[in-house]
């Protein structure tokens, strides 16, 4: 059965335990012995899985560890890459808890008025000193990203439909695909648009936008796309602010042509992605110590 990826502090203990011979030993190689030893139950996808800047998630929370262990006197760092426990660490023979490292290393003391918040602020305490920074940070970042989609999809929702068009084929260009050419005002149920995949035009994908509100498109929406395309591509993407229907899916599932579905959802992922109708409000560089700048020394 899977395990919960380990919080940082849940990687304090594994980290001493390793360490309790009193040996130094090199990062890379902790690392490892503490996934091996006492998370090997996690999933491969869940030993992949990156944090927002691309970081191993299950390394990143163990270097959290040894980052608040070192901040507590209970690890040090004899040389450049490797780890050693202290003295204060060998004698440390009880489970060690965050609470006891926050304290001992005077990051911050949450604690000292947990007990005079309300339920509701103390859980959402709790899950805050159980997160790391970089847990935090992308905890932060994610839901940024959320609600800039929400905004997103509820303004494509009133836009003029002939302007939502353009911002599809706007879209598909950004990423990477042909020239396009608009080939209708909207209303007319055929064609909105048409983009080249190459220089001469020799392949070419049809393209529907259909901006709704609240109703979703039906199987009646694809087949009509499909009948309005000619002969000469057997390709289409059919966008639209809402959802498809069952039989809207299961129509362009089985066409002849290779019709592609984009819901509103998977609209506002890839105008986030290719940076379409949104633009960067701030950007923030997290910086390390380069440890190779002082190897020389």
């Amino acid at each position: 059965m899977n395990i919960e990826i380990p919080k940082f502090h849940e990687t304090f203990n594994p980290i001493l335990e390793i360490l309790s011979n009193g040996e130094a030993i090199h990062i890379r190689e902790l690392q490892k012995l503490v996934i091996e030893r006492y998370f090997s139950q996690l999933s491969e996808e869940q030993l992949t899985e990156k944090t927002k800047s691309g970081e191993n998630l299950v390394n990143n929370r163990i270097a959290w560890g040894k980052s608040y262990l070192k901040k507590g006197g209970y690890i040090f760092y004899p040389e450049r890459g490797n780890v050693k426990i202290t003295e204060k660490g060998l004698k440390q023979k009880s489970e060690l808890s965050l609470k006891n490292v926050v304290e001992d290393s005077g990051i911050v003391n949450f604690y000292s008025e947990e007990n005079a918040k309300p339920n509701s602020e103390k859980s959402e305490l709790k899950e805050i000193i159980n997160s790391s920074p970089q847990d935090l940070m992308d905890t932060g970042f994610s839901q940024i990203e959320k609600e800039v989609k929400n905004d997103l999809l509820e303004k494509l929702k009133t836009i003029d439909p002939y302007y939502f068009e353009k911002v599809i084929l706007i879209l598909l260009k950004k990423m990477g695909y042909g020239e396009f050419i608009e080939t209708s005002k909207s209303g007319d149920g055929g064609i909105d648009g048409i983009i080249n995949e190459d220089k001469l035009g020799l392949d070419k994908i049809y393209i529907q936008a259909k901006r709704f509100s609240e109703n979703k498109v039906r199987e009646k929406d694809i087949r009509n796309f499909i009948g309005a395309m000619s002969g000469d591509t057997n390709k289409g993407v059919f966008v639209t602010t809402s959802l498809f229907d069952i039989g809207a899916i299961e129509k362009a599932k089985n066409a002849h042509h290779k019709i592609i579905l984009l819901d509103g959802n998977k609209l506002v992922d890839l105008m986030h992605e290719f940076n379409v109708g949104i633009q960067i409000k701030a950007t923030y560089e997290v910086k390390q110590l380069d440890e190779d700048f002082f190897e020389e020394q």
